[in-house]
């Protein structure tokens, strides 16, 4: 059973060691000793922790659609030429880059600070884990 310390813990969800240090603190989180002593988080709790207290932005758009990985962010750079632009995005944690057409950046008014979603759907997620057999 996976094991996370607390800044760990924190660095996954994003926030920081001390709002972790909190929610333990408050029993919110469950923590126990690990062979050395140290507090410790089993990784099914925090993951559980983790989806019960998903924040997401609410998406701008209103739409329904079926694609289910829907990441609300901010704009964080837009480079263009004639045909092709490179769109950056930052959500939450995470770095979004998105290859358009220059028009399709037009149309929707891209820029550096614009409010954005970055819609993905894809036949193929390649899940990794970090080294090791288990």
């Amino acid at each position: 059973m996976p094991q996370f310390r607390i800044a760990d813990a924190a660095r996954l969800l994003g926030v920081s060691d001390d709002t972790v240090r909190r929610w333990v603190d408050a029993g919110t989180l469950p923590v126990q000793p690990d062979a050395s002593n140290r507090k410790v988080i089993d990784g099914a709790a925090l993951a559980a922790f983790a989806r019960e207290h998903a924040q997401s932005a609410p998406d701008p758009s209103d739409v329904q659609r079926s694609a289910r990985n829907r990441l609300v962010g901010l704009v964080t750079s837009v480079v263009t030429d004639t045909v092709m632009a490179q769109v950056e995005m930052q959500c939450g944690p995470h770095r979004v880059v998105s290859l358009m057409s220059s028009e399709a950046v037009r149309e929707l008014g891209l820029e550096p600070g614009s409010l954005a979603v970055a819609v993905i759907k894809s036949t193929t997620v390649v899940v990794e884990t970090p080294g090791g057999s288990s």
